[in-house]
C-alpha cells in the first residue's frame, strides 16, 4: 500500500512560485499514475495536473496550463508540482493522488480513478 506526504505548501504573493513535494512510501510508487489536485474553500476538489508513472507524459487543467509543471522522481519516490506566476485563485488545498493501474500510461483527470490520498497541503496566494 503506498502513503503519500505532500510537502511545500506556505503563503506567497500573487506572480510568485512553489513547489510542492508528495512523498510516497512503498516500493510500488513507481508504477503508478499520479497526480495534483486542489480544494478550494467552498468549492469541490479539482482536478490539477497529471503524469503516468514513467514520467513520459502529463496533462494540467486548462487553468493551470502554463504554470504549472507536473514531474516525478521514481528513484526518490517524489511527485513534484513546479506553480509559477500564482494567483490568488490558486489559493487551495493541494492534494496528490495515486491510481491503481501499475505502468498505465494514461494520465487520469477524474477523482474516482484515484484510490490512495495525501492529506493535503495549504497554498495561500496574497493579492
Amino acid at each position: 500500500q503506498v502513503q503519500l506526504v505532500e510537502s511545500g505548501g506556505g503563503l506567497v504573493q500573487a506572480g510568485g512560485s512553489l513547489r510542492l513535494s508528495c512523498a510516497a512510501s512503498g516500493r510500488a510508487f513507481s508504477r503508478y499514475p499520479m497526480g495534483w489536485f486542489r480544494q478550494a474553500p467552498g468549492k469541490e476538489r479539482e482536478f490539477v495536473a497529471a503524469i503516468t508513472w514513467s514520467g513520459d507524459n502529463t496533462y494540467a487543467a486548462d487553468s493551470v496550463k502554463g504554470r504549472f509543471t507536473i514531474s516525478r522522481d521514481n528513484a526518490q519516490n517524489t511527485v513534484y508540482l513546479q506553480m509559477n506566476s500564482l494567483k490568488p485563485e490558486d489559493t487551495a488545498v493541494y492534494y496528490c493522488a495515486a491510481v491503481p493501474a501499475p505502468y498505465s500510461s494514461g494520465t487520469y483527470t477524474r477523482e474516482y480513478s484515484y484510490n490512495t490520498w495525501g492529506q493535503g497541503t495549504q497554498v495561500t496566494v496574497s493579492s
